[in-house]
């Protein structure tokens, strides 16, 4: 009797899903940061890259479900939640698992940001590199279609990605926060001399 291979094809199909909404999410953040073009705005990046995130979330539950309905391959659910605890391929598995809970983790922290404060919430942030690398370690050990030429493309391909945009946001010039102050220096001190020439020119009136 034959396993039905539907679960085994959207488990498949889900994680690939999960792992490139991963990739547009980072992408979308360091974007966000850098901002290579001029004409996005960062609100609208900004929400892109949360709703990147929550669908990435999506797929990532829809992935760890079909897992553990296919019959293929025994998969539990408490190996969905504790790292090795999965039969099959317990590290590639431990590590899927590992990510999974880091982007809750990340995710979560939007809605916790003022309580946390704007400085541990950047530094939390960075979790994300972990997540991302975590995710493409396990595609690579756990995917069954690695081994596959358009997997193993997909795969370089994101690597290259988020390290292009990294290299790009780590290189950018960065604003100077002196440049504001040096432009309206000049504006103050003009306005200042400008009121001071009205007080002078408006005193031998008074006195006449």
């Amino acid at each position: 009797m034959k396993t039905d291979p539907t679960f085994w094809i959207l488990a498949r199909a889900s994680g690939m899903t999960a792992y490139l909404l991963l990739t547009a999410s980072v992408l979308a953040g360091l974007v966000l940061k850098t901002r290579p073009f001029r004409s996005l705005k960062p609100a609208q990046v900004a929400d892109t890259h949360r709703f990147l995130s929550i669908l990435g979330l999506g797929a990532l539950a829809l992935h760890g479900v079909t897992l553990v309905l296919d019959k293929a391959v025994t998969i539990p659910i408490i190996a969905l939640l504790v790292p090795g605890a999965s039969p099959y391929r317990p590290l590639a598995v431990g590590i899927g698992v590992l990510s999974a809970e880091l982007m809750v983790v990340v995710y979560a922290s939007f809605s916790q940001r003022k309580r946390i404060g704007v400085k541990n919430w950047r530094r939390l942030h960075y979790a994300t590199y972990a997540v991302f690398g975590l995710a493409t370690v396990h595609g690579l050990l756990a995917g069954t279609d690695t081994s596959r030429p358009w997997a193993l493309g997909v795969y370089l391909a994101a690597v290259g990605a988020v390290i292009t945009a990294t290299a790009f946001r780590v290189l950018s010039p960065k604003p100077r926060p002196h440049a504001k102050k040096a432009v309206a220096g000049p504006a103050s001190a003009a306005d200042r001399a400008t009121a001071r020439e009205a007080a002078r020119m408006a005193a031998p009136s008074a006195q006449g």
